[in-house]
């Protein structure tokens, strides 16, 4: 990772690691993110497309709310700020675009009166930096964004936030070159993006100071881009996916409007496959392959209409107006502002259905992109030293007929005593036995363990993938396979190897919140309207059971779910294990199965 890390800085052009970074900067205000012919443009679009016009009224309604409510107060939850500084941002968001757009002054002073609470904070919590960096990016973007709106004291205090809450609480990281600095993943993207806009917006009245800032970001970012080499994956899970890459994206908006240039960053390895991957992770159920500390719930990414534009890809700005299309999701500001009326389906534009992410190692299969009750099927091998892994080498989900038939719990409660430290793998959620895999002796994965895909073929008939998860178990397994096979697009095969140095019990298992009815080697799960019929291939002794996924406070107690598993009649030293899953409407019978069992080898 080093040596990538080094690599991409040397592709950054020289003026980005050496000279004067602000030398192109834009004098006068707006300049983040949103010009005024931006600003022009969305009001034709409010004028011209539906959708667009819904955006609008939707942030109309959501300024009414924002009179109405209080402003933002200094209470942590747990270490975190963080919940009053997103609150914080969404506002000023949505008032300061609003006043841009129709100068009513009622947003202007609800904006300032949010402000003032804000900047009368003792301090933004820097030991929990990601709460510093999301209100310096609030305040960056209510004084460049309503700037010649603001008198010189209200300049000034303001100002003043960014430098002293903000700005100078990152200089020691960065001169120390520790914490979020130098870490890989979304802290990286948010800590640096905050501080970058606030260094843009205030970089003419302190050039000094932000002339230093800008050039630590543009060193320390390339290393959390660099995971998104080389296809466009994320290995913190979808949830962060989106965090990481809105907040890589508000950079790079940032400088291009401000700078004229984003030095090439938006070009680095991977990342303009970024969009692919959430198209890819997001099912016909509206629910995501929520691995690692994620929700399953899709909601919206702003951040797609950008990269549509910036890499000319219509099927990102599809994903997202489809997105806005439910109800549940609600619209942000920068949804209008960098909106995209072209549109069009992976279908229309003649994406597989299968695809493979290397990065990662995350494969999804599906049997449509148009069908609502399509199958879809997504499953992981990876890296568990990644930050906000879980204990998940070779799980999977499935959905069909619009609903999760194999179910990822997600995170829980990440203000549980030692969540992200000595007590992680203690907590169900987060252990082996949660997730849909094989787990061998009742006992944890690996936390320091990685797998690779290492052979998949995608067809038509026919789509599969192999992963070696041998290092899932040191000193029990010597080889541990686990394939994935969709069969005609009508069928999920997963057939699992593994060879023991010592007899170990292996215990398959699939969390489902469905009905289960057992009848020996095959088992019925049942939804309404559904069914999804469960049989044991081989070995022909292995029977289904059903075991509890029950927690203990603190803990999520995981309500209303079960998890479907395959018992053997005793320890093995030599295994291969075989279940189908077929599903089917309930008035249905299943679909006949043509497979002909064999060595994943021999796939």
């Amino acid at each position: 990772m080093r040596k990538l890390i080094s690599l991409l800085m040397l592709a950054l052009p020289l003026g980005a690691q050496t000279d004067d970074p602000l030398k192109s900067l834009r004098k006068q205000h707006p300049r983040l993110i949103a010009l005024p012919a931006d600003i022009e443009r969305v009001r034709q679009l409010i004028r011209s497309s539906a959708q667009a016009r819904t955006i609008y009224e939707s942030l109309q309604q959501e300024a009414g709310r924002i009179q109405q409510a209080a402003p933002v107060e200094h209470v942590l939850i747990g270490p975190r700020l963080l919940a009053q500084s997103r609150r914080c941002l969404d506002r000023i968001y949505t008032l300061a675009l609003l006043y841009r757009l129709d100068g009513r002054p009622e947003h202007l002073e609800r904006a300032l009166k949010e402000l003032r609470a804000a900047a009368d904070f003792p301090d933004w919590n820097p030991s929990h930096f990601l709460d510093t960096a999301e209100m310096t990016h609030a305040f960056a973007i209510a004084y460049d964004w309503l700037f010649d709106q603001l008198s010189p004291e209200q300049r000034a205090w303001i100002r003043r936030a960014i430098i002293d809450k903000g700005l100078r609480q990152a200089l020691p990281l960065y001169e120390q070159q520790r914490g979020w600095v130098v870490n890989r993943f979304n802290w990286n993207q948010v800590c640096n993006g905050g501080m970058g806009l606030g260094a843009l917006a205030i970089a003419d009245e302190e050039p000094e100071l932000c002339g230093r800032i800008m050039r630590w970001v543009l060193e320390s970012l390339p290393r959390a881009m660099a995971s998104y080499a080389p296809d466009g994956g994320w290995p913190e899970g979808p949830g962060y996916w989106h965090y990481a890459t809105r907040y890589t994206v508000y950079l790079l908006a940032g400088l291009e409007t401000a700078l004229g240039t984003d030095f090439s960053l938006s070009q680095l390895p991977g990342f303009r496959e970024a969009g692919r991957f959430r198209v890819y992770f997001c099912g016909p159920a509206d629910k995501t392959f929520n691995y690692a500390d994620a929700s399953d719930a899709v909601g919206g990414a702003a951040e797609m209409f950008w990269l549509a534009r910036k890499f000319n890809q219509p099927v990102y700005a599809w994903h997202q107006q489809r997105r806005l299309e439910n109800p549940k999701v609600r619209p942000e500001a920068l949804d209008l502002i960098w909106y995209q009326p072209e549109g069009r389906s992976p279908q229309e534009a003649g994406w597989p259905l299968d695809a493979l992410f290397r990065g990662v190692e995350v494969t999804f299969f599906r049997s449509s992109w148009d069908d609502p009750d399509a199958l879809f099927v997504g499953v992981k091998a990876g890296d568990l030293k990644v930050g906000h892994s879980q204990l998940d080498l070779g799980s999977f989900v499935l959905d069909f007929g619009r609903q999760r038939w194999a179910i990822d719990l997600g995170s829980d409660d990440y203000n549980m005593p030692g969540y992200f430290g000595k007590e992680r793998w203690n907590y169900y959620r987060l252990r082996t036995e949660s997730h849909n895999t094989l787990l061998v002796d009742g006992q944890n994965q690996d936390p320091k363990a990685e797998a690779r895909v290492i052979a998949h073929r995608f067809r038509p008939e026919l789509a599969w993938v192999i992963m070696d998860l041998s290092k899932a178990y040191p000193g029990k397994l010597s080889r541990q396979w686990r394939g994935m096979a969709l069969v005609d697009r009508k069928h999920l095969v997963i057939q699992d190897e593994l060879e023991a140095l010592q007899p170990v019990e292996a215990l398959w298992g699939m969390v489902t919140d469905a009905e289960v009815r057992l009848a020996g080697a095959s088992a019925e799960l049942s939804k309404p309207g559904w069914r999804l019929t469960a049989r044991v291939l081989r070995p022909a002794e292995a029977v289904f059971d059903v075991a509890s996924t029950s927690a203990p406070p603190p803990q999520n107690p995981n309500a209303g779910t079960r998890k479907l598993v395959v018992r053997l009649p005793g320890k093995v030293s030599d295994l291969r294990l075989v279940v189908a899953l077929t599903p089917h409407r309930q008035a249905e019978p299943a679909p006949v199965l043509s497979w002909k069992e064999r060595a994943l080898k021999d796939w």
